[in-house]
C-alpha cells in the first residue's frame, strides 16, 4: 500500500479478531515510529508494549474509574458516563496489543514528539493491513503512579499516546472530510 492509500485509508479502528500481533511486525511499527521528526532531533519517545490480557483489563477498569472519578460532570457526556460505568465496555476495544509511546516529563514539545511518532505508527499499521486507535481513555489513569508503575515507565517519563492495534474485524468506512479553511498569504508586491 503506497503512502496515500494509507493516510486516506487510515481509521479509528473499534473491533478487533483474537489473532496476534507478532514480534518482528510490531518492532516494524516501532521503527516507524521512531523515524518521525523531534524538536531539536532529541527523538525522547520510548515504547511500552503490553500484550498481557490481565494487565489490559486492569488498566481498562482503573481508566474508567479514575475518568468517571476526575471529569467534571459537565463535561461528561451521557454516552460516555454511560460505557465508562458498563463493567463490560472495554476501552481497549479487546485489541491484542496497546503500545503506550512515552516522554521524560520535562523536555519541550513533548506531546508533539509523541504525536508525530504515534501518527507515523497508526500510518504503518495501516499500511501492514492493521487497525489501530488512539485510546484517549487510557491517558489520565495512564499518568498516575500507578499507571506508570503498572507500565514500568522510566523515572520522570509520562505516557503520550496509548495506542491499540490489532487485526480489524472489519475496517469503518471513511468519513466525509470538511473542506479545509485556508488563508493564503503571498509576498506583496511593490
Amino acid at each position: 500500500m503506497d503512502l496515500k492509500e494509507a493516510i486516506y485509508t487510515r481509521r479509528a479502528v473499534r473491533s478487533y479478531t483474537d489473532s496476534s500481533v507478532d514480534d518482528a511486525t510490531i518492532r516494524a511499527l516501532i521503527d516507524a515510529a521512531i523515524h518521525a521528526p523531534s524538536a531539536v532531533n532529541q527523538q525522547p519517545c520510548t515504547f511500552c508494549v503490553v500484550r498481557d490480557r490481565s494487565l489490559l483489563s486492569r488498566i481498562s477498569r482503573e481508566a474508567k474509574a479514575y475518568m468517571v472519578k476526575t471529569t467534571p460532570l459537565g463535561l461528561m457526556s451521557h454516552h460516555f458516563n454511560e460505557i465508562l460505568n458498563d463493567a463490560n465496555f472495554d476501552i481497549f476495544y479487546h485489541a491484542p496489543v496497546l503500545i503506550v509511546i512515552s516522554t521524560n516529563a520535562d523536555i519541550p514539545w513533548a506531546i508533539e514528539d509523541a504525536s508525530l511518532a504515534a501518527e507515523n505508527l497508526m500510518l504503518a499499521a495501516r499500511a501492514a493491513g492493521l487497525g489501530s486507535c488512539w485510546i484517549g481513555f487510557a491517558q489520565g489513569w495512564l499518568g498516575t503512579p500507578e499507571g506508570k508503575a503498572a507500565l514500568n515507565l522510566p523515572p520522570g517519563h509520562k505516557p503520550r499516546a496509548p495506542i491499540i492495534v490489532g487485526h480489524p474485524k472489519t475496517m469503518p468506512a471513511p468519513v466525509p472530510r470538511k473542506a479545509p479553511e485556508i488563508r493564503w498569504i503571498d509576498a506583496v508586491q511593490t
